[in-house]
């Protein structure tokens, strides 16, 4: 059993003992290294409930606790905080256990047993892939990745709408331009030319309708092969995008198949989804919510039937999933809370298993995009400006393959920005911020990941290996805060925690270095050597969970 779980079991026991009944004290990290390992405000929390003074409980609290294994120190700080300071064989342990089996630091087991789908890109084929993507794509990927860290099978899910409105001004803006076929480059302008024709010329509007309709019935040879080869060449496009950013999804969906699932589901259920105006709605205001149209006047499923049918058709191929995750923009959170009241009346069992995780919007010194008046920043073209920044600083350096790590360095950055702050928030993109080498960055991390290779290499080279033994740093302090970290990411769906730590990591690791000659000839270079190399793999392990490379050489 790790300390916090000591001090979190004696905590539990003491403050029962003192008629605290289901007391979970929390543990946090003290703000400072100065103040202790771990730190909890139980008596701050609990006082007013027992009617005694915060200060006053904490020093009943520690004289109750005794001798805690793996505790050298129990003091109170301010108010009524109580700190705990570990041991030094503690730390010793933590630097035996890094580097004894380096693949599973930092691994956990709050999902253990568990099988969880998250769901989140969801480019739409006849569109752009645009910075947006990038967002849902990054925030879910590593949300698939810290919940896997923490012991759960994680399906990894992507859904698309290949029908709909949507693909039917992307084919008039096609037949309208003369693209035929359309390169996936082109899409994004010819869905700005049928979509603004939608909204502003009404003949154009009927032609557009008429074509959505003819593919949903397949009835027109022509329109079947534009939609064919154009459906194709977007997917290609989205591939090459996800494996640049290294993912790959296990299961993609289709609003294609989803909609006539969620079109049954809802004629199947009249007083749920009542008649209006020739369509079928859900009355929202019932709920506290607002109207929707889940099957319009043409007897179209809309977009709302269609996610109806989406969580139907998970739950049908992976029966025993016991989580759906969904990452989306915030832009969509009234939408998916009447989406899911539909579903707790018509699928209760499948509505208690879905999350929403929604994020903020990306967005540059140009402004909110618009996919309709063509206004785009492809993800793919701020991934080549990147790339293109990111070579003039790879020029010298020591990696095998340049252009591949200027690329990594570019998909760092990115991700970096994007899970640097909570998921909720917008972030404004800094192109120089963002390939910084002084801190604050992906970059950043990525060269001090470098850093402790080269550190590594040269102690190999004079024949010195590590010695797993503390040397009574903040390093080796830091250093086993992140089993802890990674866990509580998981659970809380928050990556930036992960991002955080790092950052922290990285910048007390090099003012370390900065002070300090590692491979020096004493009786201490296998002492400093194994820090080094326990700060090499929490780093690695750790970029990964936010699936960033941690680079060799740079």
């Amino acid at each position: 059993m790790d300390a916090s779980k000591r001090i979190t079991e004696a905590l539990s026991q003491v403050l029962s003992q003192l008629g605290i009944s289901y007391a979970k004290p929390a543990l946090e990290f003290p703000a400072e290294l100065a103040h202790g390992d771990f730190a909890t405000n139980a008596a701050l929390a609990y006082s007013k409930q027992l009617g005694k003074n915060p200060r006053a409980l904490a020093e009943e609290i520690i004289s109750a606790m005794g001798t805690i294994v793996g505790v050298s120190k129990i003091e109170i700080a301010g108010p009524g905080f109580i700190n705990f300071h570990l041991a030094s064989e503690y730390f010793d342990a933590g630097i035996k256990n890094i580097l004894h089996d380096p693949d599973q630091w930092g691994r956990g087991n709050a999902y253990v047993g568990e099988e969880v789908m998250v769901e989140y890109t969801d480019p739409n084929p006849f569109k752009a892939f645009h910075i947006g993507h990038l967002m849902s794509n990054t925030i879910g990927e590593s949300l698939a990745r810290l919940i896997e860290n923490a012991g759960a099978k994680v399906i990894r899910a992507n859904y698309q709408g290949d029908v709909g409105v949507h693909v039917a001004c992307a084919i008039w803006g096609m037949k309208k331009l003369g693209l035929n076929p359309a390169s996936a480059d082109e899409f994004g302008r010819a869905y700005a030319e049928g979509a603004t024709a939608y909204k502003e010329d009404e003949t154009a509007k009927k032609e557009i309708d008429d074509i959505n309709k003819k593919i949903y019935d397949r009835s027109d040879p022509e329109l079947n092969a534009l939609y064919d080869t154009g459906r194709k060449a977007s997917l290609d496009a989205f591939e090459r995008i996800y494996a640049t950013l290294g993912t790959k999804f296990d299961v993609y969906f289709f609003e294609s198949e989803t909609g006539p699932i969620g079109k049954k589901l809802v004629e199947s259920y009249p007083e749920i989804f009542p008649e209006s105006d020739g369509a079928r709605v859900f009355k929202g205001e019932e709920y506290g919510l607002h109207t929707r149209v889940f099957i319009n006047s043409q007897g179209l499923p809309t977009y709302e039937a269609k996610e109806l049918g989406l969580e139907k058709l998970k739950m049908d191929r992976y029966p025993h999933a016991t989580t759906l995750i969904v990452v989306t923009a915030s832009e969509i959170i009234d939408y998916f809370k009447v989406v899911k009241k539909a579903m707790e009346l018509v699928y209760p069992d499948i509505a208690a298993k879905l999350l929403h995780v929604a994020h903020g919007m990306l967005r540059l010194a140009s402004g909110k995009m618009s996919s309709r008046t063509g206004h785009v920043i492809t993800g793919e073209s701020l991934l080549n400006d990147l790339t293109e920044a990111a070579k003039a600083r790879t020029q010298e350096s020591r990696a095998d393959d340049v252009e591949k790590l200027a690329r990594d360095i570019a998909v760092a950055a990115i991700k970096y920005q994007i899970l640097r702050q909570g998921t909720e928030k917008n972030i404004m993109f800094d192109e120089a911020r963002a390939l910084s080498l002084e801190g604050d960055s992906g970059p950043y991390l990525q060269y001090t990941h470098a850093r402790t290779q080269a550190l590594l290499e040269k102690a190999a080279q004079a024949g010195v290996t590590p010695v797993a033994s503390a040397l009574g740093t903040d390093i080796e302090r830091m250093l086993i805060r992140f089993p802890m970290v990674a866990d509580r990411a998981a659970r809380e769906f928050s990556p930036q925690l992960v991002t955080t730590y790092l950052t922290e990591l990285a910048s007390t690791f090099n003012a370390w270095y900065a002070r300090e000659q590692i491979v020096d000839g004493t009786s201490d270079a296998p002492r400093k050597l194994a820090v080094v190399s326990a700060v090499a793999t929490t780093l690695k392990n750790g970029l990964s969970l936010l699936g960033i490379v941690a680079p060799e050489k740079m």
